[in-house]
């Protein structure tokens, strides 16, 4: 198995950064999500500057639904990062992270009346949707005697190669405004008193490894930009979103790296400001990208049980880690504390949850397996915890925070209480 650099076997146990995953597991406890803030950083650092080695001004949003922890919001803060935001809660974290509202943009194609509001009273840019949604935001700002900055999104109707459910630029997907129907709003958003078209955004998909779709999506904004410009709108950024995927195989993904990225990026975006005596900041919003292999998640061997297969039954499942029953994704796994034993035989990992489908692993080849043993899950930081849930009233797990040698909580383990806390009796119960 190849492993990330940060991810190494000392002493037959799997490390991460400086420290023992099992002797994580016997600290904390299991199930337990472990990040690597070094890593994130290093992430970051590579993909930022990646773009900007041929563009300045570049400005990096992390999308936030995929890691919502406040110290990841304050790992990315602290390196000048925005965020790319889906919610009130989302915008609230990355203010409370120290992001500044100039640097958010609210996506989504569902903002609720209380979502606008919020966004016009901190001063954060809107990603408009709809014309509808237009609408409600010229009235929010009204009200409030402010004017909102906004963009649209751009549904620029490209295919990519990714899982259907994450394609987020097909033709029929939920979101944004037709290429070809997207002047038009520009026109009812220059009308409008308390609206100031200021950008342009797009957002093809997700886990995508190949960076043609990339190239292809700047175009379209570019022949939008074009567009724009003839009717009066100055713009100041151009938001392509995110995407970029990860080798969750690393012996067979052939995922690119951030400099193939910006290699197929910015020639099209420079060659287009060019055309277009522009220079407006190019905006990303890479998520998965930054964290994902950041991030393991631990889990305990409750049993063993050859049955059809045999599984490797253990305390995660998919109320921790939804992504291989939702998507049928993969993740590597390794027996953490025999790192270094020889695979000998097939496991399944099952988690355990009342379904058949909670399966985070299928078919791997593993050292001898037995009760007590920790199986880590890797490349778990992105879309694991944050799509965690309550399933079978089983609390979620904790998250610790490693730097260097340092390691601390950064989201405590729930309680039963914790599960009670927001329930009523209802008084004919009483």
């Amino acid at each position: 198995m190849i492993l990330p650099p940060h991810l190494t076997v000392r002493g037959g146990h799997l490390h991460i950064g400086e420290h023992d995953t099992v002797d994580l597991a016997e600290r904390f406890g299991t199930p337990l999500y472990v990040t690597d803030e070094v890593r994130i950083r290093e992430n970051f650092r590579r993909l930022s500057g990646a773009l900007t080695a041929h563009y300045p001004k570049v400005r990096v949003l992390y999308a936030a639904k995929a890691n919502g922890n406040l110290a990841i919001f304050r790992t990315l803060a602290s390196m000048g990062a925005g965020a790319d935001i889906f919610s009130s809660g989302e915008l609230t974290l990355a203010l409370a992270a120290g992001m500044r509202p100039a640097s958010l943009l609210f996506n989504g194609s569902s903002k609720s009346p209380s979502d606008l509001a919020l966004a016009v009273e901190k001063g954060v840019r809107v990603s408009v949707d709809s014309l509808d949604e237009l609408r409600q935001l010229n009235a929010a700002a009204g009200e409030a005697g402010k004017t909102v900055d906004i963009a649209f999104r751009v549904n620029p109707a490209i295919d990519v190669p990714t899982h259907p459910k994450i394609a987020t630029g097909l033709a029929t997907s939920k979101f944004g405004i037709p290429a070809g129907e997207i002047l038009d709003a520009y026109r009812h958003a220059l009308a409008a008193e308390h609206i100031n078209p200021v950008g342009i955004h797009c957002h093809i998909g997700s886990q995508i490894l190949d960076v043609e779709p990339f190239a292809r999506e700047v175009e379209v904004l570019i022949g939008v930009a074009c567009d724009l410009i003839e009717i009066g709108v100055d713009l100041s950024f151009i938001d392509i979103g995110g995407g970029l995927g990860i080798p969750y195989r690393r012996e067979t993904d052939r995922a690119p790296a951030p400099e193939d990225y910006a290699g197929a990026v910015m020639p099209a975006f420079l060659n287009g400001i060019h055309d277009l005596g522009i220079e407006p900041e190019l905006w990303v919003e890479p998520g998965r990208w930054l964290v994902a292999d950041s991030t393991v998640l631990l889990a305990r061997v409750n049993s063993v049980k050859t049955a059809h297969t045999t599984f490797a039954n253990v305390d995660a499942g998919f109320n921790l880690l939804v992504r291989p029953t939702m998507y049928d994704s993969y993740h590597e796994v390794v027996a953490a504390n025999k790192a270094d034993a020889p695979a000998v035989r097939e496991y399944s990992i099952a988690g355990p949850i009342c379904e058949t489908g909670d399966i985070l692993a299928k078919d791997r080849m593993l050292p001898d397996l037995s009760a007590g043993d920790i199986i880590a899950v890797l490349d778990a930081g992105a879309y694991g915890f944050a799509m965690s849930s309550q399933y079978n009233s089983r609390p979620r797990c904790p998250e610790v925070i490693l730097s260097g040698e340092k390691a601390a909580l950064m989201r405590r383990a729930e309680t039963i209480d914790d599960l009670t806390a927001p329930m009523a009796v209802p008084p004919w119960q009483a």
